[in-house]
């Protein structure tokens, strides 16, 4: 019996036998991945299926970028060094803003009119890692339902793993990777207002701030370094009865702007009022965009910019695997100077040179 509450002895009581469910996985997903090669790919593999735009090689490329597995990390820069030649020929945007100004609803309607004027565009979220669990909720194609589901549009959350905001090395390198299969456009959105926006203003071409009005002191509620990095702010849900707000918004914030001094691109930063629930003004912003790309591209700004990225990104690198190395051949002598330094028998500083002189004289020796 499936049931044994519909015994006789229970009289009065019934169960039905209810309704079949239906699959939670979506099934134009689950049809893609039953033909999903189940195998180790080879790095000729990786490079092909990228090219040709395979989004289940170029994520299970990304996820090889973001391992911290040597033989991963080694097959990892194989595959890009071979995809530089087809990278760099989209427009980089970073965006950000204060938690709940909007960020992934801006997105995904930025994302679907770019997606309509025929662009492929691929959003890179960065998703804050817990400090404890060092886990990550990963919902931002939950918040981008109908941008998940575009076939031009290509969404890939990533946790930010305790790095600076949320935002490193592996982060420019899956936009490489996104570049080479075929997206022109490539957004970058960070975890909020933080450190994170000088690393994300590192690797992009475009750096959009996004804000709301009626939160406060607008200019209170934001960083001066922020609005200086900012090649445009926008004044988020500009409805209903906001609108007035908004408007009261940006010419307080466009006045704030004529107080710093002039934006390095010779540009200057514009600040725009858009509704994305209502969609409204999206247009507008894509124009702005295009022309700072067209004015910067005609004072070779933009290339000089890119190649200064391209120099301090080998410098970030050097610095994380020198710290990464030097923790991994420490590891016991980290210890005793801990304790050493817990029990004051000698300072944190002393202990910390003294760490640095073991480690270069070791390496040395190999």
């Amino acid at each position: 019996m499936e049931h044994p509450e519909n015994d006789a002895c229970y009289e009065g009581l019934a169960v039905n036998k209810g309704i079949e469910q239906p699959d939670p996985v979506n099934p134009a997903i689950a049809e893609r991945l039953k033909h999903l090669k189940k195998k180790t790919l080879t790095a000729d593999e990786y490079v092909t299926g990228i090219f040709r735009g395979d989004i289940n090689i170029l994520s299970q490329a990304i996820t090889l970028v973001e391992s911290a597995r040597i033989d991963h990390q080694a097959m990892a820069q194989e595959v890009i060094n071979r995809c530089l030649p087809n990278t760099g020929k989209s427009v980089r945007i970073g965006i950000t803003g204060v938690p709940g100004a909007g960020k992934s609803t801006f997105i995904e309607a930025f994302g679907k009119f770019l997606t309509s004027e025929g662009h492929k565009i691929a959003v890179l979220a960065i998703d804050p890692s817990s400090e404890r669990s060092k886990g990550s909720i990963l919902g931002d194609k939950t918040r981008m339902e109908e941008l998940s589901c575009d076939p031009h549009a290509y969404i890939r959350p990533s946790p930010s793993a305790g790095s600076l905001g949320g935002v490193a090395r592996k982060t420019r390198e899956a936009m490489l990777l996104c570049e080479a299969a075929g997206f022109d456009i490539i957004l970058i959105e960070t975890v909020g207002v933080g450190q994170s926006e000088t690393a994300v203003h590192s690797m992009v071409d475009f750096f959009l701030l996004v804000q709301i009005a009626g939160a406060g002191d607008e200019l209170q509620g934001i960083k001066r370094g922020i609005m200086e990095m900012a090649d445009s702010i926008i004044i988020n849900k500009a409805d209903g009865n906001n609108i007035t707000r908004a408007e009261l918004a940006k010419v307080q914030l466009q006045n704030a702007l004529h107080l710093f001094p002039p934006h390095e691109s010779g540009v200057e930063p514009k600040v725009m009022t858009c509704s994305a629930y209502e969609k409204t003004g999206i247009k507008e912003i894509w124009e702005n965009i295009l022309h700072y790309c067209s004015e910067t591209q005609q004072s070779k700004y933009f290339d000089i910019r890119r190649s200064e990225q391209a120099k301090y990104w080998m410098y970030e690198t050097i610095n994380e695997q020198l710290r990464n190395r030097f923790y991994q051949s420490q590891k016991e002598q980290i210890r005793e100077a801990e304790e050493k330094v817990q029990h004051n028998e000698e300072s944190s500083f002393a202990a910390a040179f003294r760490l640095l002189d073991n480690y270069f004289k070791e390496d040395t020796k190999l």
